[in-house]
């Protein structure tokens, strides 16, 4: 029961967590997260902060420095940034823009994923009439790794990934490998350090991601259409607890938790996704299982 209450308290309020409570999830939806101040807002450049820096309970989170929102209008642009101690991963969900990657302009356009590395400076401008929208993921480098140089940029579209059967994880969820480690021989991008995996799922009607856990990774689930349900964790007699979800929900899920989810779409309806990252945690440098 005390379990269950403290699930309940952090998924209504996110704020009432209280030092050495073993947090398994935590829940949000961008409708819900008020905009921010933060490095990367600038003229009509807004930043929500789901989870991390900016968001009520950034110390849950173990490798994880950061997960937002970005939106930047017409004619907008964002402050150019560059982090000593943390590699990114953007995501561009909509829109066009120019990303500015170390001094060099690169377009970029919906379902783009980019590979931000260790100490480099890079910005994001809207030169077009539609609003930009970006999901913007960062990932804690421990003092001890040492890094890799990244010799060229690291982008690609999730229309040129193939969808995949992953067998483990049943028949009717199709994946698309985005990024990996630099030892990834099956990602479309073997680049990131933290990052064990970058990936859409896409669910056919009425199918599953079959609740499964990482006991060394945490992971963010981000419903990019559709509804369903999620799985985030189970009760005190194992059974599985569901929360209904819908686009613009995401769920944070620390290391052994009980993660799944459930689609709600039907024949004929357009199948519901989820964008999801997997890390390691700060102190183990293991791959995932």
């Amino acid at each position: 029961m005390k379990y269950l209450l403290v699930l309940f308290v952090l998924t209504l309020s996110g704020s009432n967590f209280l030092a050495g409570q073993d947090v398994k999830f935590l829940r949000r939806s961008v409708s819900g997260v008020s905009v921010r101040k933060a490095d990367l807002t600038g003229d009509r450049a807004y930043y929500k902060p789901i989870f991390g820096n900016g968001d009520s309970l950034p110390q849950v989170l173990r490798g994880i420095s950061r997960y937002g929102y970005l939106f930047v209008d017409s004619a907008g642009s964002t402050g150019k940034i560059k982090y000593s101690d943390e590699e990114q991963i953007l995501f561009i969900l909509d829109g066009t823009g120019l990303l500015n990657y170390g001094g060099s302009i690169i377009p970029v356009t919906g379902n783009d994923f980019v590979y931000i590395p260790v100490g480099l400076k890079y910005g994001l401008s809207n030169p077009r009439g539609k609003t930009m929208k970006v999901i913007v993921m960062g990932f804690k480098i421990p003092a001890s790794v040492k890094i890799a140089v990244t010799p060229h940029i690291m982008i690609a579209n999730t229309e040129e990934v193939k969808f995949q059967v992953l067998g483990q994880h049943g028949p009717t969820t199709q994946f698309q490998l985005l990024m990996g480690n630099t030892e990834s021989k099956r990602d479309r991008l073997a680049s990131a350090c933290q990052v064990n995996s970058l990936f859409i799922m896409d669910f056919a009607a009425g199918g599953t991601n079959i609740p499964h856990r990482h006991a060394r990774e945490e992971e963010i689930y981000f419903v990019l259409r559709g509804a369903g349900e999620m799985v985030a964790g189970e009760d005190s007699e194992g059974k599985e607890i569901r929360f209904p979800v819908k686009e613009g929900d995401a769920f944070y899920f620390s290391p052994n938790t009980l993660i799944g989810f459930y689609s709600g779409t039907k024949e004929g309806e357009e199948h519901a996704r989820i964008l999801a990252v997997r890390s390691k945690v700060i102190d183990d440098s293991s791959p995932g299982k």
